[in-house]
């Protein structure tokens, strides 16, 4: 064997292995999200999901502004038997390259922002106005929580109006396809629990 072919079968080799680690770095286990009440709602923490990071991370700090697709539900009984209303929103996460800071606006509500976070408190932030309206979720069945973020591609247009500022409905649609090749997406999903034993 070559010199030559032995480099190409190890830049092979390692170009495979940043591919499973990137995967890796999209999926998470029910460990890594966790399901809590907020009065009449239910929220997640997600404390080991980082998803600003790679390209998203690279193109904020480039100066451009990444909106990022956010879906939380809710199912009984069995893990794809989504019930009661989802909570579906848009953030807007920009990066100030000289404080080295974030800035989020919920788009569904342009009032509803934050500034000078750190990555991790961005992150928490957005999870922290993603709630699901506990009413109406069954409490004799066991449930699970799935949350699904992806980056929105530029071309996705989401119409939108002066009172909401987003379109909640073509929001759920754009969520409700496949996510593209070229998209980050995370998919998290919690153990299962009971609504009686969800903690405040």
């Amino acid at each position: 064997m070559t010199g030559t072919t032995k480099r190409s079968l190890a830049a092979q080799v390692f170009l495979q292995a940043l591919l499973c680690l990137e995967l890796l770095g999209l999926s998470a286990s029910s460990e890594d999200l966790f399901v809590r009440r907020f009065a009449d709602q239910i929220r997640v923490l997600a404390p080991r999901l980082h998803f600003l990071s790679g390209k998203s991370l690279e193109r904020l700090r480039d100066g451009v502004t990444v909106p990022f697709d956010f879906q939380l539900r809710i199912a009984a009984g069995l893990k794809n038997n989504f019930v009661g209303q989802p909570a579906v929103e848009r953030f807007s996460i920009s990066y100030d390259v000289w404080e080295e800071k974030f800035r989020v606006v919920r788009l569904r509500d342009f009032r509803k922002s934050a500034a000078g976070l750190s990555a991790i408190a961005a992150e928490s932030w957005c999870l922290e106005n993603l709630l699901v309206p506990s009413a109406g979720l069954p409490a004799d069945k066991e449930l699970w929580a799935r949350l699904d973020i992806r980056t929105a591609e530029p071309k996705e247009q989401v119409s939108s109006n002066a009172d909401s500022g987003i379109s909640i409905p073509a929001l759920i649609q754009l969520l409700s396809r496949p996510p593209r090749p070229q998209q980050d997406h995370w998919t998290l999903e919690s153990a299962s629990f009971h609504l009686a034993d969800v903690k405040q």
